[in-house]
């Protein structure tokens, strides 16, 4: 994966030579055992603290962009009406086959099948920087489908501290758009004070911010080679006690190096 940085949006281009098109998700998916998967997540706490934080159990949330519905999943195991959607037709046609008691569609987050102000909560994990042209449709249909007073939960690939330094250190070629570079974009990594004012002008106030995924942020970012294979063996480990140090050296290392964002708004009308 290269990573390209665009001054002028404050942001890094990731691109990826091995994307298939339109079956790109369909495909990255299918590597996985689908079942295993979901019914393993059973206690996510990243999802379910802040959930829990702002929605009383039974609310009404959507997963938009739910990939194979793990947290689709998890909120439902913790008591919440939750539906899923997502346009890789392939892997959810999978899920309703394997687990049908999942509230899982076909849908396109740009423009969603919803009523208006049907959903309590909206979760959003890793979706807006997937979309070169911008999330403003996106966020658009978030503030339609969201009840006033409710909740967007949303996650990105953001410019950490780290990664800022980087950028004054000149470690990223400047990002030039090409057509063959346009086929194969993977995702940005946004700037977090530009993805806030775009949703508060589209009617969201901030109630809570927190930088995530410290580990891997940092082990994408280090560039020394045999620290990076250390810290990817230690993130990719099964084994419990390498899984605690992992979590302990992912909280100390995401305020600086989080690789995401986790923001949550209410809409205020």
């Amino acid at each position: 994966m290269k990573r390209f940085y665009d001054s002028a949006n404050n942001r890094l281009v990731y691109i990826n030579n091995n994307k298939v098109g339109n079956r790109f998700w369909d495909v990255h998916w299918n590597k996985y055992d689908i079942e295993q998967m979901i019914k393993s997540v059973v206690l996510n706490r990243m999802i379910l603290v802040p959930t829990k934080k702002y929605l009383s159990i039974g609310s009404r949330i959507l997963e938009g962009g739910c990939g194979l519905g793990q947290n689709v999943w998890s909120l439902k195991q913790a008591g919440y009406n939750v539906f899923g959607v997502d346009y890789a037709m392939e892997t959810v046609e999978k899920v309703n086959d394997i687990v049908p008691e999942l509230n899982v569609s076909v849908g396109d987050v740009r423009q969603l099948t919803f009523e208006n102000n049907f959903f309590d909560g909206y979760w959003s994990l890793g979706v807006i920087e997937h979309f070169y042209n911008g999330f403003d449709s996106i966020a658009h249909e978030m503030k339609r489908v969201i009840k006033p007073g409710g909740y967007l939960f949303l996650t990105f690939p953001c410019m950490s501290w780290f990664r800022r330094r980087k950028v004054m250190l000149g470690s990223y070629k400047i990002w030039k758009e090409t057509s063959s570079g346009l086929d194969n974009f993977y995702q940005f990594a946004l700037s977090g004070e530009i993805v806030e004012s775009q949703f508060f002008n589209n009617g969201f106030v901030l109630v809570e911010k927190k930088s995530i995924a410290g580990l891997k942020g940092f082990k994408d970012e280090i560039g020394h080679k045999t620290a990076q294979g250390l810290l990817q063996q230690l993130y990719d480990s099964t084994n419990i006690i390498l899984r605690v140090m992992a979590w302990g050296l992912d909280k100390l290392l995401a305020p600086f190096a989080g690789h995401c964002k986790l923001l949550i708004f209410k809409k205020i009308n």
